[in-house]
C-alpha cells in the first residue's frame, strides 16, 4: 500500500515479469539483441537514480523481485506476464517455473499468468488445458510477434487463435493480455498492430481483452476500438515512464484513455524488471495534467486509486480491504466520456 496525504493507494502491479536473459540462456545473437533493446528501455526512460548495471539487469531472481516489487515498490499484489521466446531463450525468457514457485509461495502477492502460441495446432491445445489445471490460469499473456520456425507473428483472428480463446472460455481464462506496443529488436513492428483487437473482442465478448502499453505507437487506433469494445482495457506498461522523460507526452497519452475509455478500463503496470514501481507510483499520484493542456480533463484521486490497483483488483476477484474500496463506477459502456472539469462545475 501506498500513502500520502492522508490517502492510501491500493496498489495492484498488473505487470511484471522474471526474466533469465544471461549469455549461457542466449540461444543466439537475437537473445541478446531482445535483452539489450529492453536495457536501452530502461536507460532512456528511467530517472538516473534508478538506473540497473546491465549485468545485474540480465537476471534478477526471486528474492530480489520481491524487494522491488512489494518491500520498495508499494504492491500489494502483482501480475505475471510473461514472454516465452523460445527461439531465442533455452529455457524460454520468461521463467515459468521459478515464477509460479513464486507465486505458491505468496498467494496473497502473486498471480501468475501463463502463454500460449497457437500455431502450435492441437498439441497446445491439449498443453493449454494442463496449464490451465496446473497454475490455475485467471488469465494469459500473448506475444503475436514472437518466432516460430519460419514464422514472424500471428494474428488474434487467425482460425487457431479463435479455438485457443474457444478453449479459454470453457477453462475459465476470462483475462486475455496481449502485447500490442513498442517492437523489441528483433521482432517485427507490425506483427503488434492492434487492428486484430477489433475482431476477437466483437466475437468473444465474455473475455476481457487486456491491450498491454495501450497499442503505443498506435495509441489513436487503440482508443477508437477500445471505446466500442466495453471488454478491451488498456495497460500502462511502457506509457508509464515518460512521466519522467516526456511528462507532455505521458499527459496526453493520460487525456486520451480518459477521454475515450474512461478510468475503469486503464491499469497500472511497471513492466518489471524494465522498471521498478516504486518511483512510479510515487510519481503517478503526485502527476497532473498541465494546465496548457487544456482540451483534458485534471486526473481527479478517484481515478487515480482505480487505475493504480482498483481495476486490476477487479478483473483478477482481489480482495481488497474494505477501507480501501470506492463505490462501483457508473461506466460508459461505449463511447468516450464528457470531461469532467472541476471549471464546468462552478457554472
Amino acid at each position: 500500500m501506498y500513502s500520502k496525504n492522508g490517502e492510501d493507494f491500493y496498489i495492484v502491479d498488473a505487470h511484471i515479469a522474471l526474466w533469465d536473459a544471461r549469455p549461457e540462456n542466449q540461444r543466439n545473437i537475437h537473445g541478446k539483441q531482445f535483452i539489450d533493446c529492453f536495457y536501452d528501455y530502461h536507460r532512456n526512460l528511467s530517472p538516473e537514480s534508478e538506473q540497473w548495471g546491465y549485468e545485474e539487469y540480465l537476471y534478477q531472481g526471486g528474492e530480489r523481485l520481491m524487494k522491488d516489487v512489494f518491500t520498495d515498490g508499494y504492491a500489494d499484489h502483482a501480475i505475471f506476464q510473461p514472454a516465452y521466446l523460445k527461439e531465442f531463450y533455452n529455457t524460454g525468457f520468461g521463467q515459468s517455473e521459478e515464477a509460479f514457485a513464486l507465486a505458491q509461495a505468496h498467494p496473497d502477492k502473486l498471480t501468475y499468468n501463463h502463454n500460449f502460441d497457437p500455431r502450435n495446432g492441437e498439441q497446445g491445445l491439449e498443453q493449454l488445458h494442463a496449464d490451465a489445471e496446473k497454475y490455475g490460469l485467471k488469465g494469459v499473456k500473448l506475444y503475436t510477434a514472437e518466432w516460430h520456425g519460419d514464422s514472424r507473428g500471428w494474428k488474434l483472428d487467425d482460425p487457431w487463435a479463435v479455438r485457443y480463446f474457444e478453449a479459454c472460455r470453457e477453462l475459465g481464462i476470462r483475462n486475455i493480455h496481449v502485447h500490442k506496443g513498442p517492437t523489441i529488436r528483433p521482432l517485427d513492428r507490425d506483427a503488434f498492430d492492434v487492428a486484430d483487437i477489433d475482431h476477437v473482442a466483437s466475437d468473444f465478448t465474455d473475455l476481457n481483452f487486456i491491450v498491454e502499453h495501450v497499442g503505443l505507437p498506435r495509441l489513436e487506433d487503440f482508443c477508437w476500438i477500445a471505446t466500442q469494445e466495453p471488454n478491451v482495457y488498456g495497460g500502462l506498461a511502457v506509457a508509464m515512464p515518460f512521466i519522467h522523460t516526456r511528462p507532455k507526452y505521458f499527459a496526453q497519452i493520460m487525456g486520451e484513455l480518459l477521454y475515450w475509455i474512461g478510468e475503469d478500463r486503464i491499469l497500472f503496470s511497471s513492466d518489471y524488471a524494465i522498471w521498478t514501481p516504486k518511483w512510479l507510483v510515487e510519481s503517478f499520484v503526485d502527476f497532473q495534467i498541465p494546465a496548457e493542456l487544456g482540451e483534458y480533463a485534471p486526473i481527479t484521486l478517484e481515478q487515480k486509486k482505480k487505475i493504480l490497483g482498483l481495476n486490476a483488483a477487479k478483473l483478477y476477484d482481489l480482495d481488497v480491504p474494505a477501507r480501501l474500496r470506492l463505490p462501483d463506477a457508473d461506466e460508459t459502456a461505449t463511447g468516450p466520456r464528457e470531461p469532467e472539469r472541476a471549471d464546468l462545475a462552478a457554472v
